[in-house]
């Protein structure tokens, strides 16, 4: 039978998993063991990834033996210092986190992937990315501190001073609903890798190329860039109708599953609420005129705010730089990855080479003496 062409994969089954499930029609999205992300948002980082990587919610014992192993693998190895100090000037972060991931993982990378892998990757993924951002500010890296959790030690390494607990709350929350999101392009392409036999290092560094498209995890920044060129909330409506007359594009609005607001861009939106007062007045009012015009223009097709809308006020109220956007997206994501490609080497074990249909001309039939 012939297979059929579905650009984009777009509603293909690819594959099966217990991590997470987008319930795209009914606006929820649900982690490991049937838990709501509105139930997880206030775990802690730690507690989510080991859901997400041993299908149940940890002991007490069982979160802290975790943090220890992360404590353990977030300092940089030789090579990837080495690594950052040959940095070019001007390197965007998320370049150099791949180079450094690069080099972390040729140095202490197993050539199987593993759950070990799996938390080393994690825990340095906010040490390495921390170092490049620093590095472009021509500053030295702030080594991890073992007394921090996960979400504080990156906001330490950051800028080198104790983290404001309201920052920290922020940033955590953000890494909780960003950790999973079922077979999203980057998960999918580190499943791709993972499915060839690769290692779990080169799995993630591959998502991680596939993250930083300004259609994926690069999408964050236009939001955010869409709403500081608004100014004022005075703006937002000659601001909208100005960019749909000229068809163009409004960020943080639309996505491929949700038909009802995205479940993580309703969490987002609260956190700004109560911690980015004049950011939530631009945020809210574009929003307003934004959805009100998507329904009267397209009244067949669904448009709801998706979690880049308000995720960059989250995360700049954290004290992040749009440069670290997309990094900030990976240290929260790496968790899913990697459960995803264990999964499914533990499982299918299977590489994924889909089909093509050819769109060429065929070479003419020759006869055979």
């Amino acid at each position: 039978m012939k297979a059929t062409y579905n650009p984009g994969l777009d509603g293909v089954i690819v594959a099966k998993t217990a991590i997470s499930e987008v319930e795209g029609w009914n606006g929820r999205l649900i982690y490991r063991g049937g838990h709501l992300i509105e139930d997880m948002v206030d775990r802690t980082f730690e507690e989510t990834a080991y859901l997400l990587w041993y299908g149940a919610l940890p002991s007490a014992e069982e979160a802290r033996l975790l943090s220890d192993r992360l404590v353990e693998a977030r300092p940089l190895a030789g090579a990837a210092r080495l690594a950052l100090a040959g940095l070019p000037a001007g390197v965007k972060s998320v370049d150099g986190l791949r180079t450094l991931l690069s080099a972390q993982g040729a140095e202490c990378g197993g050539q199987t992937p593993s759950m070990a892998d799996a938390i080393a990757i994690t825990a340095v993924v906010p040490t390495a990315a921390a170092a490049c951002y620093r590095r472009s500010q021509r500053q030295e890296p702030v080594n991890p501190r073992p007394d921090l959790g996960h979400a504080a030690n990156f906001l330490y390494m950051l800028t080198g001073y104790e983290p404001d607990p309201i920052a920290v709350r922020l940033l955590q929350a953000y890494m909780v609903v960003m950790a999973d999101h079922a077979l999203s392009p980057s998960t999918f392409t580190a499943q791709i890798v993972g499915s060839t036999g690769s290692d779990l290092w080169s799995t993630v560094i591959a998502a991680l190329g596939a993250l930083k498209g300004p259609a994926h995890g690069g999408a964050i920044a236009g939001a955010a860039k869409m709403l500081a060129d608004v100014g004022s909330a005075n703006n937002a409506e000659v601001f909208v109708m100005r960019t749909l007359a000229g068809n163009g594009r409004l960020m943080g609005f639309g996505h491929r599953e949700y038909r009802k607001y995205d479940p993580r861009a309703r969490i987002l939106r609260e956190l700004c609420k109560a911690t980015s007062p004049e950011f939530y007045a631009v945020a809210e009012a574009v929003e307003k005129i934004t959805l009100r015009e998507l329904a009267r223009r397209h009244p067949d097709r669904r448009n709801s705010t998706n979690v880049d809308y308000y995720a960059s006020g989250v995360l700049a109220r954290a004290g992040f730089p749009p440069d670290l956007f997309v990094c900030v997206f990976a240290a929260a994501r790496t968790v899913g990855w990697t459960a995803h490609v264990l999964e499914y080497i533990n499982s299918e074990n299977r590489i994924v080479s889909p089909a093509s249909e050819w769109t060429g001309p065929y070479p003419e039939a020759r006869e055979r003496n």
